[in-house]
């Protein structure tokens, strides 16, 4: 297949470099050639550490590199392309923009696909002339290493496209769920729930960012805590679902103020280098000194 990833960010690469190293041939598109270069060499540099791992052989990382290439013209990036992945910010009039302009470029059989982690996939399908071959594909950080992704069904979706996404899905080596348009999802909904509560007891100083990260992964299993999760993925992705959700299901999701002060402050986390952990070279070396100021 010709896969085309719009947006090569942390979830974009990830996907595209699943999606190569399955076979497929891929098209990683960004707005800047900046944003392109970087995403590509963070797929090599991801499998540059899956061999020093012995997890990736060299020439399975030198044909994946083969199959990757990087543009910042959508229309040349989706342009006889089977399937095509948005993984561009979460707002709802960039993700209209950018299908309305991918529906243009592509033949009917495309699959046009979105990687949100919480918008609804009914609406932004709604804009399609072709809505039915729409489907959410949400994968999960570090793609390359997280085996689910969750198979968003909207209302106008068709069942063809359900089963061509699974067999897309099955074909990268990752295990699909299939679940239907509500806000949050499954994991997203059920996993910021966890985070929220997490910041909550640190703002109410029931205990420390590593103590709760420490007592959900020794006692659940978890592979990694709740707080720690939060400032991986971002704290300003974290504020926007938990702002969406409680519009839509409630106050129970209402963010917690040490979250706002942070995103206000600009500690995003891993990638702004201070959240509610302190991060150098992508490693935790400390705690944000605020925690528990309530």
């Amino acid at each position: 297949m010709h896969v085309a990833i719009l947006g090569a960010g942390t979830m974009g690469h990830g996907i595209a470099q699943v999606s190569a190293m399955a076979g497929h041939d891929v098209s990683l598109r960004d707005i800047e050639a900046d944003m392109v270069d970087d995403g590509l060499a963070a797929i090599e540099s991801n499998l540059e550490e899956g061999i020093a791992r012995e997890k990736v052989t060299e020439s399975t990382a030198e044909a994946t590199l083969d199959r990757l290439t990087g543009t910042t013209s959508l229309e040349e990036a989706v342009t006889g392309a089977d399937l095509v992945v948005e993984a561009v910010p979460e707002d709802m009039e960039i993700k209209h923009e950018t299908l309305t302009e991918v529906e243009s470029h592509v033949d009917p059989a495309t699959l046009i696909a979105s990687n949100t982690s919480s918008l609804s996939l009914t609406e932004i399908a709604s804009v399609l002339d072709s809505p039915e071959r729409a489907i959410g594909l949400h994968f999960f950080n570090p793609v390359h290493i997280m085996a689910l992704v969750e198979i968003v069904v909207a209302e106008q979706t068709s069942a063809e496209t359900v089963a061509r996404a699974r067999e897309f899905v099955n074909g990268i080596d990752k295990t699909p769920v299939e679940v239907a348009d509500a806000p949050g999802f499954a994991s997203s909904r059920l996993g910021v729930s966890l985070g929220v509560e997490a910041m909550r007891m640190v703002q109410e100083g029931v205990a420390t960012p590593q103590d709760i990260d420490t007592a959900m992964e020794l006692g659940y299993n978890h592979p990694m805590g709740p707080i720690e999760l939060g400032d991986v993925v971002g704290l300003d992705v974290r504020l926007d679902i938990l702002e969406y959700l409680r519009d839509e299901l409630g106050e129970r999701f209402r963010p917690p103020q040490i979250l706002k002060r942070k995103v206000r402050a600009g500690k995003l986390g891993k990638k702004s280098g201070e959240g509610f952990y302190v991060w150098e070279d992508g490693d935790i070396v400390g705690t944000s000194g605020d925690w528990g100021d309530a």
